[in-house]
């Protein structure tokens, strides 16, 4: 597979399914559901160039540090608050993030609009929705809360390259509406430069398959599959997971 990837046989997405595969990722799994990268950082202009490399995310650099502003904090954690964490028997190895870039929870928060994810998000809620200011209402402002909180690190699934429904609000749900604005959370809000849900998955599958991701696409399957998932690679990488 690692050759006909490198062959350009196949495409990056079919790598990376591939790749969670082998991992033993499974759709069948919320736990260990498969994990994709953010691949874009530009969810603002009005039209997407995919020529330019500045569009792109680091991808050599974990979610939560893509943000240089973030590192620092991230590096001192590592060092300072394990020390106040729960663990009187000194069990637990140090870790930069307390959270997973892939979890049940985050499966369910991408896919609250469509069965089974809105039976299940709604089972973990204890029976209602979750409040609209935590749902996944807009894809720049779920970037742009990456960017500015260190503690979040979800990565993203592989919906976000072929599925626009996920994004539609198709059954009518009532997701409420935001504390500070009002709005009601109704589909989910997509970049200026999407001009419907079919464009924006197009665009991004694009985005996926363009030359700057194919050329370093293998750093981050450096942090999430590879070497640096552990050990002294990962604590330079700022990699570290609880």
């Amino acid at each position: 597979v690692f050759q006909k990837w490198v062959n350009r046989e196949i495409s990056n997405f079919d790598y990376l399914i591939q790749l969670n595969t082998m991992a033993g990722r499974t759709y069948n799994d919320l736990a260990q559901y498969p994990v994709f990268p953010w691949i874009l950082r530009d969810y603002t202009s009005e039209e997407l160039d995919l020529n330019n490399p500045a569009v792109f995310r680091d991808l050599s650099k974990p979610i939560g540090v893509v943000n240089e502003k973030n590192a620092k904090t991230v590096k001192e954690k590592y060092v300072f608050e394990h020390s106040n964490f729960e663990d009187p028997l000194g069990m637990i190895d140090k870790f930069h993030y307390g959270t997973h870039y892939s979890n049940a929870a985050g499966v369910m928060h991408y896919l609250i609009r469509v069965e089974p994810f809105t039976t299940l998000h709604i089972q973990l809620q204890s029976g209602r929705f979750d409040c609209a200011d935590r749902q996944f209402h807009s894809i720049p402002a779920t970037w742009q809360a990456l960017m500015d909180n260190p503690n979040d690190v979800k990565e993203l699934i592989p919906e976000f390259f072929y599925f626009p429904e996920f994004l539609e609000n198709q059954n009518d749900f009532n997701l409420g509406q935001l504390q500070m604005s009002k709005e009601v959370v109704n589909d989910v809000v997509l970049p200026k430069w999407a001009h419907s849900p079919e464009d924006f998955i197009n665009k991004h599958r694009k985005a996926l398959e363009s030359e700057y991701v194919s050329a370093h696409l293998h750093e981050w399957i450096d942090l999430i599959f590879g070497y640096k998932q552990r050990g002294p690679a990962a604590v330079e990488a700022l990699n570290v997971f609880y």
